[in-house]
């Protein structure tokens, strides 16, 4: 039994890693025998993952076929508006529980990222974390398994909005910010930077969405 209950949270996990990854992009379809094939697990942990991916509405039912979901502008816009108030409150509350080492993981990572600037898959890929990191210096765990709700959802989008000219730069800015107002314990300077964060990031994306940005 118990070995049975790893396989299905490993499958589950492979399919959501892949997805959050861009292996699997929206409008893929999944099939079950090719999944099991590629992750080396049996058909019933992957068929009982991708149950519960579709009812986590990460994976949309086409007739008989289960394909990534997409998310149409207005779930989009509602994904920005949860996610902005909050980080924002995971960032007003790291300013206050934030360990020293904490704030030593976040201020390096934006060091880091300033050698990833051009690459905006690398990027994205130390984003997620530096916006993981600061979700666990909150000390909040009702509000961390939120937020990792809502940045599944996040993987539902077909690009990065860092792959706009220039949008990478802006964001470490941002991000600097962000770090900036933790290391002062200010949490309302924290909650603001990282709120006015997401919302050049949503009008990054609405441009890229429209076809009025390149990248």
């Amino acid at each position: 039994m118990k070995e049975a209950k790893t396989a299905q949270k490993d499958a589950y996990s492979l399919l959501l890693n892949a997805i959050d990854l861009g292996e699997f992009r929206p409008g893929d379809r999944l099939v079950e025998s090719d999944l099991a094939e590629k992750f080396g697990v049996s058909r019933t942990p992957i068929r009982e993952a991708l149950q519960r991916l579709e009812t986590q509405q990460l994976l949309t039912r086409d007739g008989r076929s289960l394909m990534v979901a997409s998310l149409d502008h207005n779930q989009l816009a509602e994904l920005y508006v949860v996610r902005a108030e909050l980080e924002g409150l995971a960032a007003r509350l790291a300013a206050k529980h934030a360990t020293d080492e904490e704030l030593k993981v976040l201020r390096e990572m934006v060091e880091e990222d300033r050698k990833r600037v051009d690459d905006p898959v690398a990027l994205a890929r130390t984003n997620r974390r530096f916006h993981r990191q600061l979700h666990l210096a909150s000390h909040n765990r009702f509000l961390v398994q939120q937020l990792n709700l809502v940045h599944q959802s996040m993987a539902l989008m077909d690009t990065t909005s860092l792959a706009v000219e220039g949008r990478g730069e802006v964001a470490l800015a941002e991000h600097e910010a962000i770090v900036a107002a933790l290391e002062a314990d200010d949490g309302d300077a924290a909650q603001a930077a990282l709120k006015d964060h997401i919302s050049q990031a949503f009008v990054t994306r609405l441009k890229l969405d429209a076809g009025g940005a390149e990248g």
